[in-house]
Protein backbone atom coordinates (compact mmCIF):
# COMPACT_ATOMS: atom_id res chain seq x y z
CA UNK A 1 0.00 0.00 0.00
CA UNK A 2 1.31 3.63 -0.35
CA UNK A 3 1.03 6.18 2.39
CA UNK A 4 -2.69 7.47 1.11
CA UNK A 5 -3.99 3.98 1.39
CA UNK A 6 -2.32 3.08 4.74
CA UNK A 7 -4.06 6.42 5.87
CA UNK A 8 -7.46 5.55 4.67
CA UNK A 9 -6.98 1.86 6.05
CA UNK A 10 -5.91 3.58 9.62
CA UNK A 11 -8.45 5.76 10.03
CA UNK A 12 -11.26 2.93 8.89
CA UNK A 13 -9.95 0.57 11.04
CA UNK A 14 -11.06 2.56 14.22
CA UNK A 15 -14.23 2.88 12.72
CA UNK A 16 -15.20 -0.25 10.72
CA UNK A 17 -15.63 -3.76 12.13
CA UNK A 18 -13.08 -5.24 9.60
CA UNK A 19 -9.54 -6.01 10.02
CA UNK A 20 -7.12 -3.71 7.96
CA UNK A 21 -6.40 -6.53 5.26
CA UNK A 22 -10.39 -6.81 4.55
CA UNK A 23 -10.28 -2.87 4.37
CA UNK A 24 -7.54 -2.81 2.02
CA UNK A 25 -8.96 -5.24 -0.36
CA UNK A 26 -12.51 -3.52 0.04
CA UNK A 27 -11.02 -0.17 -1.67
CA UNK A 28 -11.71 0.78 -4.94
CA UNK A 29 -11.04 3.14 -7.10
CA UNK A 30 -13.78 5.17 -8.32
CA UNK A 31 -14.39 5.54 -12.45
CA UNK A 32 -13.37 9.29 -12.15
CA UNK A 33 -11.30 12.07 -10.30
CA UNK A 34 -14.81 13.80 -9.58
CA UNK A 35 -15.62 10.96 -6.94
CA UNK A 36 -12.40 10.83 -5.62
CA UNK A 37 -9.30 9.09 -5.35
CA UNK A 38 -10.52 5.74 -3.36
CA UNK A 39 -13.97 4.57 -2.24
CA UNK A 40 -14.94 2.40 0.68
CA UNK A 41 -18.40 0.39 -0.18
CA UNK A 42 -20.61 0.01 3.16
CA UNK A 43 -22.24 -2.98 1.63
CA UNK A 44 -20.74 -5.18 4.17
CA UNK A 45 -21.60 -3.02 7.49
CA UNK A 46 -25.28 -3.21 6.37
CA UNK A 47 -26.40 -5.96 8.40
CA UNK A 48 -24.13 -5.11 11.34
CA UNK A 49 -24.81 -1.64 11.68
CA UNK A 50 -28.50 -3.02 10.73
CA UNK A 51 -28.96 0.13 8.35
CA UNK A 52 -28.87 0.65 4.79
CA UNK A 53 -25.32 1.24 2.93
CA UNK A 54 -25.91 4.89 2.20
CA UNK A 55 -26.61 5.72 5.73
CA UNK A 56 -23.56 4.24 7.26
CA UNK A 57 -21.68 5.58 4.58
CA UNK A 58 -23.28 9.33 5.61
CA UNK A 59 -22.60 8.51 9.50
CA UNK A 60 -19.00 7.19 8.37
CA UNK A 61 -18.34 10.51 6.61
CA UNK A 62 -19.19 12.78 9.48
CA UNK A 63 -16.86 10.35 12.13
CA UNK A 64 -13.70 10.60 9.80
CA UNK A 65 -11.21 12.86 11.66
CA UNK A 66 -9.25 15.50 9.21
CA UNK A 67 -5.87 14.78 7.83
CA UNK A 68 -2.82 16.29 6.26
CA UNK A 69 -3.04 13.57 3.47
CA UNK A 70 -6.75 14.31 2.71
CA UNK A 71 -8.70 16.83 1.29
CA UNK A 72 -11.96 16.10 2.24
CA UNK A 73 -14.23 12.74 2.70
CA UNK A 74 -18.24 12.74 1.62
CA UNK A 75 -20.63 10.00 1.19
CA UNK A 76 -21.81 9.15 -2.63
CA UNK A 77 -24.60 6.81 -1.73
CA UNK A 78 -23.42 3.22 -0.71
CA UNK A 79 -19.67 4.48 -0.76
CA UNK A 80 -17.63 6.59 1.52
CA UNK A 81 -15.31 8.69 -0.98
CA UNK A 82 -11.92 10.01 -0.38
CA UNK A 83 -10.44 12.92 -1.35
CA UNK A 84 -6.47 13.92 -1.19
CA UNK A 85 -4.75 16.49 -0.81
CA UNK A 86 -3.38 17.12 -3.80
CA UNK A 87 -0.50 18.94 -3.10
CA UNK A 88 0.94 15.74 -1.02
CA UNK A 89 -0.29 13.85 -3.68
CA UNK A 90 2.57 15.36 -6.26
CA UNK A 91 5.07 15.46 -3.47
CA UNK A 92 4.89 11.96 -2.68
CA UNK A 93 3.95 10.89 -6.44
CA UNK A 94 6.39 12.51 -8.33
CA UNK A 95 8.74 12.20 -5.83
CA UNK A 96 9.14 8.87 -5.61
CA UNK A 97 8.96 8.19 -9.51
CA UNK A 98 12.20 10.02 -9.44
CA UNK A 99 14.08 8.66 -6.34
CA UNK A 100 13.14 4.75 -8.07
CA UNK A 101 13.35 5.29 -11.59
CA UNK A 102 13.30 2.02 -13.16
CA UNK A 103 12.53 0.43 -9.53
CA UNK A 104 8.80 2.68 -9.86
CA UNK A 105 5.93 0.31 -9.81
CA UNK A 106 7.78 -2.55 -8.77
CA UNK A 107 7.03 -4.19 -5.61
CA UNK A 108 8.22 -7.42 -3.06
CA UNK A 109 5.26 -9.09 -2.92
CA UNK A 110 6.50 -12.13 -4.86
CA UNK A 111 9.57 -12.33 -2.48
CA UNK A 112 11.20 -15.25 -1.79
CA UNK A 113 9.06 -17.30 -4.20
CA UNK A 114 9.35 -18.80 -7.67
CA UNK A 115 6.98 -19.15 -10.42
CA UNK A 116 7.90 -21.30 -13.74
CA UNK A 117 6.24 -19.77 -17.02
CA UNK A 118 6.01 -22.09 -19.95
CA UNK A 119 5.88 -20.32 -22.81
CA UNK A 120 6.40 -19.73 -26.83
CA UNK A 121 7.23 -23.56 -27.51
CA UNK A 122 7.15 -23.54 -31.22
CA UNK A 123 7.79 -26.78 -33.20
CA UNK A 124 11.93 -27.07 -34.28
CA UNK A 125 11.86 -28.80 -38.22
CA UNK A 126 9.39 -25.66 -39.14
CA UNK A 127 9.34 -21.98 -39.51
CA UNK A 128 8.70 -20.02 -36.66
CA UNK A 129 4.50 -19.44 -37.76
CA UNK A 130 2.61 -16.42 -36.64
CA UNK A 131 0.06 -19.29 -34.31
CA UNK A 132 3.26 -19.03 -31.83
CA UNK A 133 3.40 -15.36 -31.40
CA UNK A 134 0.38 -14.68 -28.75
CA UNK A 135 2.36 -17.29 -26.46
CA UNK A 136 5.78 -15.85 -27.10
CA UNK A 137 4.89 -12.36 -26.19
CA UNK A 138 1.76 -12.99 -23.25
CA UNK A 139 4.61 -15.05 -21.47
CA UNK A 140 7.43 -12.42 -21.76
CA UNK A 141 5.70 -9.92 -20.71
CA UNK A 142 3.85 -12.06 -17.98
CA UNK A 143 7.43 -12.62 -17.09
CA UNK A 144 8.69 -9.38 -16.54
CA UNK A 145 5.62 -8.02 -14.68
CA UNK A 146 6.00 -11.16 -12.39
CA UNK A 147 9.73 -10.15 -11.67
CA UNK A 148 8.38 -6.64 -11.07
CA UNK A 149 6.52 -8.16 -8.05
CA UNK A 150 9.34 -9.71 -6.46
CA UNK A 151 9.35 -12.95 -7.96
CA UNK A 152 12.46 -15.54 -8.83
CA UNK A 153 10.96 -15.84 -12.80
CA UNK A 154 12.51 -19.53 -14.49
CA UNK A 155 11.48 -18.87 -18.39
CA UNK A 156 11.62 -21.97 -20.04
CA UNK A 157 10.84 -22.38 -23.98
CA UNK A 158 9.40 -26.23 -24.22
CA UNK A 159 10.34 -26.70 -27.70
CA UNK A 160 8.25 -28.85 -29.51
CA UNK A 161 11.61 -31.29 -30.30
CA UNK A 162 10.16 -34.94 -30.05
CA UNK A 163 6.98 -37.21 -31.09
CA UNK A 164 6.03 -38.87 -34.33
CA UNK A 165 6.38 -35.78 -36.46
CA UNK A 166 10.11 -36.48 -36.23
CA UNK A 167 9.31 -40.12 -37.56
CA UNK A 168 7.69 -38.60 -40.15
CA UNK A 169 10.50 -35.95 -41.13
CA UNK A 170 13.42 -38.71 -41.10
CA UNK A 171 11.40 -40.80 -43.72
CA UNK A 172 10.95 -37.74 -46.26
CA UNK A 173 14.30 -36.96 -45.67
CA UNK A 174 15.04 -40.40 -46.81
CA UNK A 175 12.99 -40.23 -49.59
CA UNK A 176 13.13 -36.49 -51.19
CA UNK A 177 15.98 -34.76 -49.07
CA UNK A 178 18.71 -32.68 -50.32
CA UNK A 179 21.95 -31.99 -48.29
CA UNK A 180 23.20 -29.28 -49.98
CA UNK A 181 19.97 -27.39 -50.00
CA UNK A 182 19.40 -28.38 -46.57
CA UNK A 183 22.57 -26.45 -45.83
CA UNK A 184 21.51 -23.61 -47.75
CA UNK A 185 18.24 -22.90 -46.55
CA UNK A 186 17.29 -25.41 -43.65
CA UNK A 187 14.53 -24.80 -42.06
CA UNK A 188 12.53 -24.06 -45.52
CA UNK A 189 13.84 -27.37 -46.83
CA UNK A 190 12.46 -29.39 -43.78
CA UNK A 191 9.43 -27.83 -44.14
CA UNK A 192 9.24 -28.62 -47.55
CA UNK A 193 9.37 -32.27 -46.80
CA UNK A 194 7.06 -32.37 -43.69
CA UNK A 195 4.50 -30.67 -46.02
CA UNK A 196 5.26 -33.11 -48.72
CA UNK A 197 5.46 -36.38 -46.41
CA UNK A 198 1.61 -35.73 -45.73
CA UNK A 199 0.67 -34.93 -49.08
CA UNK A 200 2.27 -38.59 -50.97
CA UNK A 201 1.13 -39.97 -47.39
CA UNK A 202 -2.51 -39.34 -49.30
CA UNK A 203 -1.27 -41.70 -52.19
CA UNK A 204 0.93 -44.32 -50.25
CA UNK A 205 -0.62 -44.84 -46.17
CA UNK A 206 2.75 -47.10 -46.21
CA UNK A 207 4.57 -44.15 -45.51
CA UNK A 208 2.87 -43.53 -42.83
CA UNK A 209 3.99 -47.10 -40.99
CA UNK A 210 7.32 -46.14 -42.04
CA UNK A 211 7.00 -42.90 -40.13
CA UNK A 212 5.94 -44.80 -37.05
CA UNK A 213 8.41 -46.61 -37.06
CA UNK A 214 11.54 -44.43 -37.38
CA UNK A 215 9.86 -42.76 -34.31
CA UNK A 216 10.44 -45.89 -32.65
CA UNK A 217 13.45 -46.43 -33.75
CA UNK A 218 14.33 -42.83 -32.08
CA UNK A 219 12.68 -43.59 -29.18
CA UNK A 220 15.32 -46.87 -28.77
CA UNK A 221 18.48 -44.55 -29.50
CA UNK A 222 19.03 -46.08 -32.98
CA UNK A 223 22.41 -44.03 -33.48
CA UNK A 224 21.37 -43.07 -37.61
CA UNK A 225 17.90 -41.52 -36.13
CA UNK A 226 19.26 -39.68 -33.48
CA UNK A 227 22.02 -38.28 -35.63
CA UNK A 228 19.25 -36.75 -38.12
CA UNK A 229 17.21 -35.89 -34.96
CA UNK A 230 20.42 -33.99 -33.44
CA UNK A 231 21.11 -32.13 -36.83
CA UNK A 232 17.37 -30.98 -37.62
CA UNK A 233 17.50 -29.71 -33.97
CA UNK A 234 20.52 -27.71 -34.14
CA UNK A 235 19.99 -25.96 -37.54
CA UNK A 236 16.28 -25.21 -36.14
CA UNK A 237 17.06 -23.87 -32.87
CA UNK A 238 19.77 -21.56 -34.48
CA UNK A 239 16.95 -20.20 -36.78
CA UNK A 240 14.65 -19.86 -33.64
CA UNK A 241 17.18 -17.47 -31.98
CA UNK A 242 17.68 -15.66 -34.63
CA UNK A 243 14.01 -14.83 -34.66
CA UNK A 244 13.51 -14.13 -31.08
CA UNK A 245 16.82 -11.51 -30.98
CA UNK A 246 14.17 -9.84 -33.36
CA UNK A 247 11.42 -10.10 -31.20
CA UNK A 248 13.47 -8.82 -27.88
CA UNK A 249 12.87 -12.60 -26.26
CA UNK A 250 15.45 -14.55 -24.25
CA UNK A 251 14.39 -17.44 -21.93
CA UNK A 252 16.46 -19.24 -19.30
CA UNK A 253 15.87 -22.83 -20.31
CA UNK A 254 15.61 -24.47 -23.71
CA UNK A 255 13.65 -27.63 -21.54
CA UNK A 256 12.02 -29.16 -25.24
CA UNK A 257 10.30 -32.53 -24.72
CA UNK A 258 13.13 -34.57 -25.53
CA UNK A 259 14.82 -33.35 -22.28
CA UNK A 260 12.59 -35.78 -20.50
CA UNK A 261 13.08 -39.17 -21.87
CA UNK A 262 14.94 -40.15 -19.66
CA UNK A 263 12.61 -39.28 -16.79
CA UNK A 264 9.19 -41.06 -18.55
CA UNK A 265 9.64 -44.43 -17.30
CA UNK A 266 9.71 -43.32 -13.44
CA UNK A 267 6.73 -40.96 -14.58
CA UNK A 268 4.65 -44.08 -16.00
CA UNK A 269 5.46 -46.21 -12.98
CA UNK A 270 4.53 -43.75 -10.41
CA UNK A 271 1.34 -43.48 -12.19
CA UNK A 272 1.07 -47.28 -12.63
CA UNK A 273 1.59 -47.68 -8.25
CA UNK A 274 -1.06 -44.79 -7.62
CA UNK A 275 -3.12 -47.36 -8.98
CA UNK A 276 -4.44 -45.34 -12.21
CA UNK A 277 -2.86 -47.08 -15.23
CA UNK A 278 -5.25 -48.96 -16.82
CA UNK A 279 -4.63 -50.66 -20.20
CA UNK A 280 -7.36 -49.97 -23.06
CA UNK A 281 -6.94 -51.12 -26.50
CA UNK A 282 -3.47 -52.43 -26.31
CA UNK A 283 -2.89 -48.82 -25.06
CA UNK A 284 -2.16 -47.87 -21.54
CA UNK A 285 -4.29 -44.97 -20.11
CA UNK A 286 -5.41 -42.82 -16.68
CA UNK A 287 -9.09 -42.85 -16.62
CA UNK A 288 -10.81 -39.76 -15.80
CA UNK A 289 -14.85 -40.82 -16.33
CA UNK A 290 -15.01 -39.48 -12.62
CA UNK A 291 -13.56 -36.10 -13.52
CA UNK A 292 -16.47 -35.72 -16.83
CA UNK A 293 -13.45 -35.85 -19.26
CA UNK A 294 -11.85 -38.45 -21.97
CA UNK A 295 -9.14 -40.41 -20.28
CA UNK A 296 -5.17 -39.44 -20.47
CA UNK A 297 -3.34 -41.38 -22.97
CA UNK A 298 -0.01 -42.17 -22.16
CA UNK A 299 1.60 -44.61 -24.30
CA UNK A 300 0.46 -46.44 -27.35
CA UNK A 301 0.11 -49.69 -28.95
CA UNK A 302 3.53 -49.77 -29.78
CA UNK A 303 5.16 -48.65 -26.45
CA UNK A 304 5.59 -44.45 -27.87
CA UNK A 305 5.25 -42.22 -25.31
CA UNK A 306 2.44 -39.21 -26.23
CA UNK A 307 2.35 -35.72 -25.36
CA UNK A 308 0.63 -36.01 -22.17
CA UNK A 309 3.63 -38.39 -20.72
CA UNK A 310 6.26 -36.18 -21.33
CA UNK A 311 4.01 -32.84 -19.83
CA UNK A 312 3.34 -35.13 -16.95
CA UNK A 313 6.99 -35.27 -16.29
CA UNK A 314 7.97 -32.19 -17.07
CA UNK A 315 5.72 -30.64 -14.36
CA UNK A 316 7.33 -33.14 -11.36
CA UNK A 317 10.57 -32.42 -13.26
CA UNK A 318 9.30 -28.49 -12.73
CA UNK A 319 8.26 -28.71 -8.56
CA UNK A 320 11.40 -31.02 -7.84
CA UNK A 321 13.48 -28.45 -8.92
CA UNK A 322 12.35 -25.19 -8.25
CA UNK A 323 9.66 -25.83 -5.77
CA UNK A 324 7.66 -23.27 -7.03
CA UNK A 325 5.04 -21.32 -6.02
CA UNK A 326 3.10 -20.72 -9.49
CA UNK A 327 3.57 -22.87 -12.70
CA UNK A 328 1.79 -20.83 -15.92
CA UNK A 329 1.09 -22.43 -19.12
CA UNK A 330 0.74 -19.69 -21.71
CA UNK A 331 -0.73 -22.24 -24.26
CA UNK A 332 -4.01 -21.42 -26.12
CA UNK A 333 -7.80 -21.99 -25.92
CA UNK A 334 -7.86 -24.54 -27.57
CA UNK A 335 -6.11 -26.85 -25.10
CA UNK A 336 -8.17 -25.95 -22.14
CA UNK A 337 -9.71 -29.41 -22.25
CA UNK A 338 -6.17 -30.50 -22.12
CA UNK A 339 -4.67 -29.06 -19.21
CA UNK A 340 -7.83 -30.47 -17.16
CA UNK A 341 -6.71 -33.64 -17.79
CA UNK A 342 -2.75 -33.27 -16.93
CA UNK A 343 -3.68 -31.57 -14.00
CA UNK A 344 -6.52 -34.27 -13.41
CA UNK A 345 -4.08 -37.11 -13.59
CA UNK A 346 -1.37 -35.20 -11.04
CA UNK A 347 -4.19 -34.98 -8.53
CA UNK A 348 -4.94 -38.08 -8.68
CA UNK A 349 -1.22 -38.87 -8.46
CA UNK A 350 -1.09 -37.08 -5.11
CA UNK A 351 0.42 -34.37 -6.29
CA UNK A 352 -1.32 -31.53 -4.17
CA UNK A 353 0.93 -28.59 -5.56
CA UNK A 354 -0.93 -29.07 -8.47
CA UNK A 355 -2.98 -26.67 -7.32
CA UNK A 356 -0.46 -23.76 -7.83
CA UNK A 357 -0.21 -25.14 -11.87
CA UNK A 358 -2.43 -21.98 -14.31
CA UNK A 359 -2.99 -22.79 -17.91
CA UNK A 360 -3.21 -18.82 -19.24
CA UNK A 361 -5.40 -19.71 -21.76
CA UNK A 362 -6.11 -17.05 -25.19
CA UNK A 363 -7.66 -16.82 -28.10
CA UNK A 364 -6.46 -16.28 -32.04
CA UNK A 365 -5.08 -13.83 -34.10
CA UNK A 366 -6.26 -12.81 -37.31
CA UNK A 367 -5.09 -10.67 -39.61
CA UNK A 368 -6.62 -8.39 -41.61
CA UNK A 369 -7.72 -10.11 -45.53
CA UNK A 370 -6.82 -13.61 -44.58
CA UNK A 371 -3.56 -15.17 -44.31
CA UNK A 372 -0.81 -12.65 -45.43
CA UNK A 373 1.42 -13.06 -48.49
CA UNK A 374 4.27 -15.44 -47.08
CA UNK A 375 7.47 -17.17 -48.83
CA UNK A 376 5.56 -20.44 -49.44
CA UNK A 377 2.59 -22.42 -48.34
CA UNK A 378 -0.59 -21.33 -46.10
CA UNK A 379 2.17 -21.07 -42.93
CA UNK A 380 2.07 -17.36 -42.02
CA UNK A 381 5.63 -16.99 -40.58
CA UNK A 382 6.62 -14.47 -37.76
CA UNK A 383 10.01 -13.56 -39.35
CA UNK A 384 7.20 -12.03 -42.46
CA UNK A 385 5.44 -10.39 -40.14
CA UNK A 386 8.30 -8.66 -38.11
CA UNK A 387 9.75 -7.85 -41.26
CA UNK A 388 6.36 -6.24 -42.62
CA UNK A 389 5.97 -4.04 -39.02
CA UNK A 390 9.62 -2.45 -39.73
CA UNK A 391 9.03 -1.61 -43.30
CA UNK A 392 6.14 0.15 -42.17
CA UNK A 393 7.36 1.85 -39.18
CA UNK A 394 10.44 2.89 -41.25
CA UNK A 395 7.98 4.67 -44.24
CA UNK A 396 6.26 6.26 -41.53
CA UNK A 397 9.30 7.57 -39.98
CA UNK A 398 11.25 8.49 -43.39
CA UNK A 399 7.74 10.49 -43.94
CA UNK A 400 7.99 11.78 -41.02
CA UNK A 401 11.30 12.72 -39.91
CA UNK A 402 13.22 12.17 -42.53
CA UNK A 403 16.44 13.31 -40.45
CA UNK A 404 16.39 11.44 -37.54
CA UNK A 405 19.43 9.31 -36.26
CA UNK A 406 19.58 5.90 -36.29
CA UNK A 407 15.97 5.24 -37.93
CA UNK A 408 16.88 1.90 -38.37
CA UNK A 409 16.91 0.96 -34.99
CA UNK A 410 13.64 3.06 -33.96
CA UNK A 411 11.69 1.75 -36.95
CA UNK A 412 12.63 -1.70 -35.54
CA UNK A 413 11.51 -0.18 -32.14
CA UNK A 414 8.27 1.12 -33.58
CA UNK A 415 7.43 -1.50 -35.67
CA UNK A 416 8.15 -4.55 -32.94
CA UNK A 417 6.42 -2.37 -30.46
CA UNK A 418 3.24 -1.94 -32.62
CA UNK A 419 3.09 -5.61 -33.03
CA UNK A 420 3.54 -6.27 -29.97
CA UNK A 421 1.18 -3.55 -28.04
CA UNK A 422 -1.75 -4.54 -30.91
CA UNK A 423 -1.76 -8.36 -29.13
CA UNK A 424 -1.34 -6.78 -25.64
CA UNK A 425 -3.78 -4.24 -25.39
CA UNK A 426 -6.52 -7.18 -25.62
CA UNK A 427 -7.60 -8.97 -23.07
CA UNK A 428 -5.55 -12.18 -23.84
CA UNK A 429 -9.03 -14.45 -23.62
CA UNK A 430 -10.16 -13.10 -26.64
CA UNK A 431 -9.48 -13.35 -30.33
CA UNK A 432 -7.18 -10.47 -31.75
CA UNK A 433 -8.10 -9.14 -35.55
CA UNK A 434 -4.69 -7.67 -36.19
CA UNK A 435 -5.06 -4.54 -38.46
CA UNK A 436 -2.18 -2.74 -39.57
CA UNK A 437 -3.19 0.71 -40.04
CA UNK A 438 -4.77 0.36 -37.13
CA UNK A 439 -1.52 -0.49 -35.09
CA UNK A 440 0.31 1.75 -36.47
CA UNK A 441 -1.59 4.98 -36.05
CA UNK A 442 0.60 7.44 -34.38
CA UNK A 443 -2.76 8.76 -32.52
CA UNK A 444 -4.59 5.44 -31.54
CA UNK A 445 -4.36 3.41 -28.49
CA UNK A 446 -1.10 2.00 -29.93
CA UNK A 447 2.47 1.29 -29.13
CA UNK A 448 3.81 4.08 -31.39
CA UNK A 449 1.25 6.76 -29.66
CA UNK A 450 2.64 5.95 -26.50
CA UNK A 451 6.58 5.72 -27.86
CA UNK A 452 5.67 9.55 -29.34
CA UNK A 453 4.85 10.54 -25.99
CA UNK A 454 7.98 9.51 -24.29
CA UNK A 455 9.97 11.13 -27.04
CA UNK A 456 8.32 13.96 -26.84
CA UNK A 457 8.95 14.77 -23.47
CA UNK A 458 12.66 13.29 -24.04
CA UNK A 459 12.80 16.13 -26.57
CA UNK A 460 11.22 18.70 -23.91
CA UNK A 461 13.81 17.87 -21.32
CA UNK A 462 16.90 18.34 -23.62
CA UNK A 463 15.47 21.85 -24.01
CA UNK A 464 14.82 22.62 -20.69
CA UNK A 465 17.34 25.02 -18.66
CA UNK A 466 18.27 23.72 -15.51
CA UNK A 467 16.02 24.39 -12.22
CA UNK A 468 17.82 25.27 -9.18
CA UNK A 469 14.58 24.24 -7.23
CA UNK A 470 11.50 21.95 -7.44
CA UNK A 471 8.12 22.76 -5.43
CA UNK A 472 6.00 20.01 -6.67
CA UNK A 473 3.67 21.11 -4.16
CA UNK A 474 2.41 23.42 -6.68
CA UNK A 475 1.13 20.86 -9.09
CA UNK A 476 -2.48 21.18 -8.11
CA UNK A 477 -4.21 22.27 -11.18
CA UNK A 478 -6.99 20.00 -12.41
CA UNK A 479 -4.83 18.71 -15.57
CA UNK A 480 -1.63 18.16 -13.43
CA UNK A 481 -3.72 16.70 -10.42
CA UNK A 482 -5.22 14.84 -13.33
CA UNK A 483 -2.02 13.26 -14.40
CA UNK A 484 -0.12 13.24 -10.83
CA UNK A 485 -3.03 10.86 -9.89
CA UNK A 486 -2.96 8.19 -12.96
CA UNK A 487 0.81 8.18 -12.29
CA UNK A 488 0.10 7.24 -9.15
CA UNK A 489 -1.85 3.99 -9.92
CA UNK A 490 1.07 2.35 -11.89
CA UNK A 491 1.39 -0.07 -9.05
CA UNK A 492 -1.90 -0.98 -8.97
CA UNK A 493 -1.46 -1.80 -12.49
CA UNK A 494 1.29 -4.02 -12.12
CA UNK A 495 -0.34 -5.93 -9.26
CA UNK A 496 -3.39 -6.30 -11.14
CA UNK A 497 -1.88 -7.59 -14.43
CA UNK A 498 0.05 -9.90 -11.76
CA UNK A 499 -2.94 -11.55 -10.08
CA UNK A 500 -5.15 -11.73 -13.18
CA UNK A 501 -1.88 -12.64 -15.65
CA UNK A 502 -3.31 -10.48 -17.84
CA UNK A 503 -0.53 -7.86 -19.12
CA UNK A 504 -3.57 -5.88 -20.98
CA UNK A 505 -3.86 -3.85 -17.53
CA UNK A 506 -0.23 -2.31 -18.06
CA UNK A 507 -1.34 -1.62 -21.78
CA UNK A 508 -4.26 -0.17 -21.05
CA UNK A 509 -2.83 1.90 -18.10
CA UNK A 510 -0.06 3.28 -20.75
CA UNK A 511 -2.70 4.45 -22.42
CA UNK A 512 -4.37 6.45 -19.54
CA UNK A 513 -0.79 7.72 -18.79
CA UNK A 514 0.04 8.95 -22.39
CA UNK A 515 -3.62 10.50 -23.05
CA UNK A 516 -3.66 12.48 -19.70
CA UNK A 517 -0.28 13.42 -20.81
CA UNK A 518 -1.33 14.83 -24.21
CA UNK A 519 -4.12 16.80 -22.44
CA UNK A 520 -2.18 18.48 -19.79
CA UNK A 521 0.54 19.11 -22.77
CA UNK A 522 -1.73 21.17 -24.57
CA UNK A 523 -3.40 22.72 -21.94
CA UNK A 524 -0.01 23.71 -19.40
CA UNK A 525 3.16 25.67 -20.45
CA UNK A 526 6.12 23.73 -19.39
CA UNK A 527 9.05 25.49 -20.74
CA UNK A 528 7.37 28.81 -21.17
CA UNK A 529 5.94 28.54 -17.77
CA UNK A 530 6.76 31.22 -14.65
CA UNK A 531 10.28 29.86 -13.22
CA UNK A 532 8.96 27.90 -9.81
CA UNK A 533 6.23 26.10 -11.73
CA UNK A 534 8.20 25.66 -15.23
CA UNK A 535 10.63 23.46 -12.47
CA UNK A 536 7.94 21.44 -11.11
CA UNK A 537 6.02 20.88 -14.23
CA UNK A 538 9.49 19.46 -15.72
CA UNK A 539 9.77 17.01 -12.97
CA UNK A 540 6.48 15.93 -13.48
CA UNK A 541 6.77 15.05 -17.03
CA UNK A 542 10.00 13.18 -16.28
CA UNK A 543 7.72 11.27 -13.78
CA UNK A 544 5.74 10.58 -16.79
CA UNK A 545 8.55 9.41 -18.84
CA UNK A 546 9.80 7.11 -16.51
CA UNK A 547 6.20 5.65 -16.08
CA UNK A 548 5.72 5.29 -19.69
CA UNK A 549 9.75 3.61 -20.11
CA UNK A 550 9.03 1.40 -17.14
CA UNK A 551 5.52 0.47 -18.14
CA UNK A 552 6.58 -0.62 -21.67
CA UNK A 553 9.56 -2.46 -20.36
CA UNK A 554 7.07 -4.47 -19.02
CA UNK A 555 5.41 -5.26 -21.84
CA UNK A 556 8.82 -5.90 -23.65
CA UNK A 557 8.81 -2.90 -26.05
CA UNK A 558 11.13 -0.38 -26.09
CA UNK A 559 10.99 3.53 -25.61
CA UNK A 560 12.61 5.47 -28.03
CA UNK A 561 14.14 9.66 -27.34
CA UNK A 562 13.48 10.14 -30.70
CA UNK A 563 11.10 9.27 -33.39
Amino acid sequence: MNIFQEQIVRLLSDLVPLEPEQIKEDLEIPPNLELGNYAFPCFKLAKVHKAAPGLIAARLAEKVPADPLLEKVVANGPYLNFFLNKARLAQHTVGEVLQQKEEYGKSDVGKGRTVVIDFSAPNIAKPFGIGHLRSTIIGNSLYKIHAALGYKCIGINYIGDWGTQFGKLITAYHHWGDEAVLAQNPINHLYELYVRFHREAELDPGLEDGARNWFKKLEDGDPHAVELWQHFRDISLAELKRVYARLGVKFDYWHGESFYNEMMEDTIKAVEESGLLEQSQGAWIVSLEDEGMPPCLLRKQDGATLYATRDLTAAIYRYNTWQFAKALYVVGVDQTLYFRQLFAVLKKMGMQWVERCQHIPFGMIRFEGGKMSTRQGSLIFLDDVLSEAIGRAREIIAEKNPCLPDQEEVARQVGVGALIFGDLSNDRIKDVDFSWDQVMDFSGETAPYIQYAHARICSILRKAPAEAECNLSLLVNEHEYALVSVLSKFPEAIARAGETCKPSFVARYLIDVAKEFSRFYHQCPVLNAESDVRGARLALIDAVRQVLANGLSLLGIAAPEEM
